[in-house]
């Protein structure tokens, strides 16, 4: 399927659904139950309170040792940013294609439209779209300026809302960071916020269509996130399952809250002690779903190394190698799924040429 030939609202008036779109009946067990997650009240962490701190970092690391996923509240945005950004991915996705196709996504970069990923897959293909930007705190603006520069000063707003909301989740990621920090007793509570400091991100909107066939297709397939931490804004309608205590599990969207996941350079980070979230988004026979994806990556050279006192007996208890994020974002982009095995996986082409970089 060519990407350009993808177009969801055809796709919908067929009387056949397109057999690109199946995925193996071993990848579609349902969800048995809601997952009761932490809710973790940033507010007192954020002014200070060293109680609730201690207790919210109690709560996320219990999370984290479990399945890798917890929700935060009170997380400091501004008063109606989140809505909004929602409110922009719907427009943008409601654009004409052509002028969708205007930030098309060319291989070898980050930033762009794509619809199904079927520049990159020709089976077991997600259903849905996404518009993914890079981000790195500017000046100079960059979310904005790309999609600018792309759909031109006409659409000047989508770039800017979304350039304050990338913004907003930059803030909180060395916040959600520190807390992290403090949540695995480091003697430098502010060791991961300083090593993400000067990190980038990768921002991503998600739209998944309705389908006539929710029980055969996935709006995104079984995975974990290569990237350190992921922050998830859900709208209202249910779609994100994790896989916790050998069952898939659905995640219900909740006002106001942000979900927290866990991404495979962090359980590096942490020395294989906070689990890497194993997830899936699931699609729905009626309604529109739409998510803002906030993936936090380190600066593209610097080692993944743990702190020290993670590492007890030194490099013998090393779970995984010394690598680059831009390594494993090659590894992941060169043609590889992502699945719960591509650390292990990674860590073994790695090991295999100490040579690569």
């Amino acid at each position: 399927m060519n990407f350009s030939d993808v177009n969801f609202s055809l796709l919908q008036s067929q009387p056949n659904f397109p057999p690109e779109f199946f995925w193996p009946e071993n990848e579609l067990t349902p969800s048995e139950g809601d997952l009761n997650l932490p809710i973790i009240d940033m507010s007192g962490f954020l002014n200070g309170d060293e109680a609730e701190t201690q207790r919210a970092a109690k709560a996320v690391r219990e999370a984290c040792m479990s399945h890798g996923t917890f929700l935060v509240t009170n997380h400091g945005f501004k008063s109606g940013l989140a809505d909004k950004a929602l409110d922009i991915s719907s427009l943008f996705f409601g654009l004409p294609k052509d002028e969708k196709l205007k930030v098309y996504r060319t291989p070898g970069n980050i930033s762009g439209y794509t619809a199904g990923h079927s520049q990159r897959f020709f089976s077991n293909l997600p259903w849905n779209e996404t518009l993914t930007l890079a981000f790195k705190k500017g000046p100079p603006q960059m979310v904005e300026d790309f999609l600018t520069s792309k759909l031109g000063e006409r659409r000047h707003e989508i770039g800017q809302v979304f350039q304050e909301f990338c913004e907003a989740m930059n803030r909180l990621n060395l916040e959600l960071m520190e807390l992290l920090g403090i949540s695995m007793g480091l003697k430098d509570r502010t060791y991961f916020r300083r090593f993400f400091e000067d990190g980038n991100a990768i921002f991503r909107c998600n739209y998944y269509p309705p389908c006539k066939q929710p029980e055969k297709a996935l709006g995104v397939g079984p995975h974990n996130d290569p990237t350190a931490i992921t922050v998830l804004l859900q709208d209202d309608v249910v779609g994100l399952e994790v896989f916790a205590s050998g069952k898939w599990q659905t995640v219900r969207p909740r006002p106001g809250a942000l979900v927290v996941n866990v991404g495979d350079t962090f359980m590096a980070l942490s020395n294989g002690n906070y689990k890497s979230c194993f997830h899936r988004a699931v699609v729905n026979m009626e309604k529109v779903r739409r998510s803002l994806v906030y993936f936090s990556c380190p600066r593209e050279d610097k080692l993944i190394i743990p702190p020290p006192e993670l590492v007890e007996d030194g490099e013998t208890s090393r779970k995984y190698p010394d690598f680059t994020w831009h390594q494993l974002q090659r590894f992941t982009q060169s043609g590889y799924r992502v699945d719960n095995t591509t650390l292990e996986k990674f860590s073994s082409w790695i090991a295999s040429d100490s040579s690569k970089n």
